[in-house]
């Protein structure tokens, strides 16, 4: 079996930091997987930084944020660590695991596989479960009881939903123009039926429209951006479903919608440092008396 410690495969220095990118064997996905961290520059041997999840979008790997958002900036500055994971297993060679761009390899919908075919699609408990583990044992700079956790699209559905499904493990949740009510849309109906079968309320589970109104303990204010010109905004991701679910159950929510963007990187790069921010105000430790 291949090594469950994490071996360093690159590393670039950005912004007095240093972008460095990993390899594990993971045992609850079965497969070998790349993440990359953020490191900001460190005023100490001792410094424990904060951590902030990044989950990416259909189609992504662990390298896209990295490479195309600019968030390092951000991150150095405000001293926080990104943690950006793959999308799903790869290299496991299931019949039909490629076939389509948005089911399969680059598109694991951050769930708990429950269909025989697909039980090694377990984003959800690589995500809440082993990464932070392994994060934890591997890099003592890295302080994993204050994070935070962000995406995109099938990423920012990843954010919302395991950050209300786990209030307890994260400090703010934020998201870029995210799949919020997949039980309605043809990329969440298309992957739900097949990772978790037939049964809808199985679905609801992985639905933040569905959760939000579940809830009433929800303190911290959720920021989503979404660009008004994002080709998937009325059939795929329906904010205005979560934007009510939250009304009703009193969640704070702050919607913007940004005038002319996309769903682009491009749309993320502009407003990432909003994103950077809101979650550093929920994750820095208090200041002493």
């Amino acid at each position: 079996m291949e090594e469950c410690k994490p071996t360093e495969i690159s590393s670039s220095k950005m912004f007095g930091g240093y972008n460095k990118r990993y390899k594990h064997f993971s045992p609850t996905l079965g497969c070998s997987m790349t993440f990359h961290i953020y490191f900001p520059p460190s005023p100490s041997p001792s410094h424990k930084f904060p951590v902030l999840y990044w989950l990416s979008g259909l189609t992504c790997t662990d390298e896209n944020f990295i490479t195309k958002s600019g968030a390092q900036r951000s991150a150095a500055r405000e001293g926080i660590a990104l943690i950006a994971p793959d999308t799903s297993p790869r290299g496991l060679s299931i019949e039909g695991e490629a076939d389509s761009w948005d089911f399969g390899v680059g598109a694991g919908f951050y769930l708990n596989a429950t269909q025989e075919k697909w039980k090694n699609w377990r984003m959800y408990d690589y995500v809440v479960k082993e990464l932070p583990k392994l994060l934890n044992e591997n890099f003592p700079q890295l302080d994993t009881l204050r994070a935070s956790i962000s995406g995109h699209s099938m990423g920012g559905h990843g954010a919302l939903t395991i950050y209300l499904k786990n209030l307890d493990k994260y400090k703010s949740v934020s998201a870029f123009a995210p799949i919020v009510n997949p039980i309605n849309c043809p990329w969440g109906q298309k992957a739900f039926s097949n990772y978790l079968g037939g049964n809808k309320s199985d679905w609801e589970e992985y639905d933040a429209t569905c959760l939000v109104k579940k809830l009433n303990d929800v303190s911290a204010t959720i920021l989503i951006d979404q660009g008004e010109d994002d080709k998937f905004l009325r059939d795929q991701l329906l904010p205005h479903k979560f934007a009510e679910a939250c009304s009703s159950a009193k969640v704070p929510l702050l919607l913007r919608t940004q005038p002319g963007y996309d769903h682009s990187y491009y749309f993320i790069a502009t407003f990432i440092d909003d994103h950077i921010s809101h979650h550093a105000q929920a994750v820095k430790l208090p200041t002493p008396p």
